[in-house]
């Protein structure tokens, strides 16, 4: 009984030791709105995320008020009025990865299935992207679209021709090996 066991430990061992997890080294996030009056765009690069290769899963978190915006105004608005970063302070996702194989060099098209939480609102999403495998690095490229009113941010009505009602969203990971 005690050799199975011993047998058994081991194998886990292995097992946990293959696993390939990677975390971000460098990362990109950007919003696009392009609404009638004016288009607004923001951008950060202090989100983080984690990829265990093996199976697939995949988490990123997004801290709302690292955003940058060309205008101060904006972004005081985008913080208190839209995005209530005070109740509100990330976003996240966490998913699986498919369509990826760790064993194939250069650029793959992959899809993310999962939970996306955007003003305190989860949706379930499906976000098509690509990963690229080269050197022991890789790096997720993902952009996609978010209904406002999905995640129940509202726009007030005198600026309805300001902020469009979806955004485009661009994310980018660069992972190194743990």
């Amino acid at each position: 009984m005690r050799r199975i066991l011993l047998i058994a430990t081991g194998i886990m061992v292995v097992f946990f030791a293959n696993a390939q997890k990677f975390t971000s080294e460098k990362s990109y996030v950007k919003f696009f709105s392009d609404a009638a009056i004016e288009d607004i765009t923001a951008e950060n690069t202090k989100s983080s995320s984690i990829f265990n290769e093996t199976t697939g899963d995949v988490v990123f978190s997004i801290p709302i008020k690292e955003f940058e915006f060309a205008k101060s105004l904006m972004k005081e608005h985008f913080y208190e009025k839209y995005m209530e970063t005070e109740q509100f302070p990330k976003s996240t996702f966490s998913g699986k990865i498919s369509g990826y194989q760790s064993a194939v060099a250069g650029e793959q098209k992959a899809t993310a299935a999962g939970k996306l939480t955007i003003h305190g609102v989860t949706q379930d999403v499906q976000l098509p992207g690509t990963i690229i495998n080269a050197n022991g690095t890789l790096t997720m490229k993902a952009k996609f679209m978010v209904k406002l009113v999905d995640y129940k941010i509202k726009i007030p009505q005198l600026l309805w021709k300001n902020i469009a009602e979806e955004v485009e969203v661009t994310v980018e990971f660069n992972y190194k090996s743990l």
